[in-house]
């Protein structure tokens, strides 16, 4: 029998602090839709306005150029769903940055440029390739459906009348993008280093081997039966830290908004749909192996290196998430309180707190190895797991969450992962 959360675990959350959060300070992150005061732009730091959620693939470009250059910058969100709530200083479309001169840019692979001339070194326009990226990159909008809705949703998918495409347009677009690859000495779209060609294309494809085999059975990008170069190209995307530890969405959350209505698509999810992202969904949930794990913690380290502030694993980082944003979360859920009856969710405050703290324990210790406190973090782990609710809250976040705007693809794993135990 699961034990109550408030007798049996007595971990704080200041206790956590101390296994999860650093000294050093984190740059400025500000969600526009919850503080819409004006900003004091840095005179030394650039900062970039993207969309909200994570959603706007063009917003994508431009932060995973600066993540991927391992930039120091300041992120303000800004809500551009329509009737979102945006601030009042606020004007024209994301992506936007402000550099640290004063001067404030748009579009994005203008951005991602200048990214590069003003720290990359030539990391994503390598002098020895001369046009060669630009050709590449450009090639994108001659592959993508010409007739279809560039949504934030669902990128390519669905016409502007909201129907999605016929099967043989998508496969039209794999094939030759699969085609454009073989064409390369190596994984990436101009061979073996990673540019700004895939800095444009990533955020599309990524969307399109989530979605796709939800439309249609079988339609995947990532089988290498049938898409050799793109199935390599995804896994060597994978090997990008930056994009693999933050900026990557994952499959659950681009599966969620395909039942969201606008932007591209009705909302309406044939039952045939839906059993699709069901069964996709059900796969997600298991344990990594030993080798897995060790891959992810080596791109971790490697993210982490430019990053101090962040926590010594893809799951405690998870946990300071849950941390830094603990009543959000606490009044988020308590709010949904009648939806989750009978979920097993503790629905009063000290109960949820308290398995929110366990589910935050279990986190932190997951992968951890090693360190000054780790022992007596684990003791608390294992104590943790007894709580009653932890596994039932870690279903209900997994649920609400939205990747990447709550956290890295890795790190929501680590909370997938144990919603699979609830």
């Amino acid at each position: 029998m699961k034990k109550s959360a408030i007798l049996a675990f007595g971990l704080g959350w200041e206790d956590l602090r101390t296994y999860l959060v650093t000294q050093r300070k984190p740059p400025v992150d500000v969600d526009t839709a919850l503080d819409d005061a004006r900003p004091s732009y840095s005179s030394t730091l650039p900062s970039l306005h993207r969309e909200r959620h994570g959603w706007c693939p063009y917003s994508e470009r431009v932060w995973l150029a600066l993540e991927c250059c391992d930039v120091s910058y300041d992120a303000y969100r800004i809500d551009n769903t329509g009737p979102g709530r945006k601030p009042g200083w606020w004007s024209g479309t994301t992506p936007q940055v402000v550099w640290p001169d004063g001067r404030r840019q748009g579009e994005s692979m203008d951005l991602v440029r200048e990214v590069d001339e003003r720290y990359g070194g030539g990391r994503l326009y390598p002098p020895s390739l001369g046009g060669r990226v630009d050709e590449m990159a450009d090639a994108f909008r001659g592959t993508f459906p010409s007739g279809s809705r560039p949504s934030s949703r669902a990128a390519f998918l669905f016409s502007w009348t909201g129907e999605p495409l016929f099967r043989s347009e998508f496969e039209r677009v794999l094939e030759d993008t699969d085609g454009l690859l073989s064409k390369g000495d190596g994984p990436f779209l101009c061979g073996d280093t990673f540019t700004a060609a895939d800095v444009a294309w990533a955020p599309f494809l990524e969307r399109y081997a989530a979605q796709l085999p939800c439309l249609h059975d079988g339609l995947n990008p990532r089988d290498e039966s049938s898409y050799p170069n793109l199935a390599q190209w995804y896994e060597a995307m994978d090997s990008v830290p930056a994009y693999a530890c933050r900026v990557k969405g994952n499959a659950s959350s681009w599966r969620k908004v395909l039942t969201m209505a606008g932007y591209g698509n009705a909302g309406y999810v044939p039952a045939l749909v839906s059993e699709r992202m069901d069964r996709l969904g059900d796969e997600e949930g298991r344990d990594q192996t030993d080798d897995e794990k060790a891959g992810d913690q080596r791109l971790w380290d490697e993210y982490r290196a430019a990053r101090p502030h962040l926590a010594r694993t893809p799951a405690a980082e998870a946990a300071r998430v849950l941390l830094s944003n603990r009543e959000a979360i606490l009044a988020d859920t308590l709010k949904r309180s009648e939806a989750l009856e009978g979920t097993g969710v503790p629905l009063d405050r000290d109960g949820l707190d308290g398995a929110m703290r366990a589910l935050a324990a279990v986190l932190a210790c997951d992968g951890a190895g090693g360190g000054r406190h780790y022992g007596e973090l684990e003791v608390a782990a294992r104590e943790a797991e007894e709580v009653e609710g932890v596994f039932a809250l870690a279903r209900f976040l997994d649920e609400r969450m939205c990747v990447p705007r709550d956290m890295g693809s890795m790190s929501a794993a680590a909370i997938k992962r144990l919603a699979a135990k609830a």
